[in-house]
């Protein structure tokens, strides 16, 4: 496949506009149905990039969609699977490596102002240490970046900058990460319209079917609440699914499907309340935000993030991590005025989150040469 692209010339309002190169998380493609929230996240932030004037080149999967341009690094017959024996996962692993170098070398050769780093992988920290990047910390400290690091085969450039998508998030990293920057994941309120179809006693549940998302929670305490579950999202895990969900389906638990984003959103507004039950550090909890936007209350397990995206209005946090405390989390939040439910979510705008990426790119240090003027003071505001 040819890496080869011309960058087109615009002007993005407020300032000069950039030369944005993304680097995608490879496992799926950046499309809808988005398979979690970092693919999510990556179509939201690029294209409200590109529709603010920037030039953004989005390297990812073959079967991408972007309002910028996409660069396919990796074709769409690559399937990620996760339990394979190990020389399986090693040249799954190569497949994925070689994907994201092709990538690499295509924005060191494309004189970017910047690069936004959403890979996961330690390879930009190694190969783009000369170039001004902005990594976006999405997951816990993953351990062959904190390794590297560490020991110095990784040592920090002084042109890349990171951010946490929450402060919970930023405790794991800070050790090993200085000068750590916190910007919320965002979304547009728009996209998620207020339900007109709730269905009293039923509440919903989005997201991977994984361990670490709760789901087997989810359904013991919709039962103790006296409510039915429906739930939707991708059976990531084929295991967890089959052992420990599939048996409850039929009895007041329901699997919707994996939906796009329109259903989805029309999914999340049917319901009375909305679980998120991670058992795991959430790192932030698009989900949620995305219920509490179309007025659906949220009823949360106390863990990653999930105190600094519901307050009061929002939702109700269950004051213990079992099934019960999830329950009367539920009960509690079933008389929320929904109203304020989606004003609570429009705390957490693109708009905003975009302009505080916006901010940390136009802020870092260029090298000598890569800019439209040949000054390295080309990407500030003027």
């Amino acid at each position: 496949m040819s890496l080869d692209f011309p960058l087109p010339q615009g002007r993005a309002a407020g300032g000069k506009p950039l030369r944005i190169a993304v680097l995608s998380h490879l496992h799926h493609p950046i499309s809808s149905p988005f398979q979690g929230g970092l693919e999510m996240h990556t179509s939201l932030m690029a294209d409200e990039l590109a529709s603010r004037g920037h030039d953004v080149t989005l390297f990812a999967k073959a079967g991408s969609v972007s309002g910028g341009r996409v660069v396919e690094v990796l074709p769409e017959t690559f399937e990620f699977r996760r339990g394979l024996a190990p020389a399986q996962m090693q040249r799954q692993q190569q497949s994925l490596d070689a994907a994201l170098g092709s990538a690499v070398a295509a924005v060191r050769a494309g004189a970017f102002h910047v690069v936004v780093n959403n890979s996961l992988s330690l390879l930009p920290y190694l190969e783009l240490a000369d170039v001004p990047m902005l990594t976006i910390l999405h997951t816990p400290p993953l351990p062959w970046i904190v390794d590297a690091v560490e020991d110095g085969r990784a040592p920090l450039s002084p042109l890349h900058r990171f951010v946490s998508v929450s402060a919970r998030n930023a405790t794991g990293w800070s050790p090993h990460l200085p000068d750590l920057h916190v910007i919320h994941n965002g979304i547009r309120l728009a996209d998620w319209p207020a339900g007109t179809g709730r269905r009293t006693g039923t509440v919903v549940w989005a997201g991977r079917v994984t361990p670490e998302k709760g789901l087997h929670i989810a359904i013991d305490a919709a039962r103790m609440a006296g409510m039915e579950l429906h739930f939707a999202g991708p059976i990531s895990d084929a295991k967890y699914f089959e052992r420990t969900v599939a048996p409850h389906l039929g009895r007041g638990v329901q699997h919707v499907g994996h939906l796009d984003h329109r259903e989805l959103a029309a999914f999340l507004g049917s319901g009375e309340v909305f679980i998120a039950s991670p058992v795991w550090s959430e790192p932030f909890g698009l989900t949620a935000l995305e219920a509490m936007a179309c007025g659906t209350p949220v009823a949360a397990l106390p863990l990653g993030a999930m105190p600094e995206i519901i307050d009061a209005d929002g939702g109700r946090l269950a004051e213990g991590l079992g099934a019960d405390a999830l329950a009367a989390a539920v009960t509690d939040a079933r008389g929320l005025d929904r109203e304020r439910v989606r004003k609570s979510a429009a705390r957490f705008s693109a708009s905003a989150m975009v302009d505080s990426y916006e901010e940390q790119m136009r802020s870092l240090p260029q090298p000598d040469g890569l800019s439209d003027s040949g000054h390295p003071d080309a990407v500030l505001v003027p």
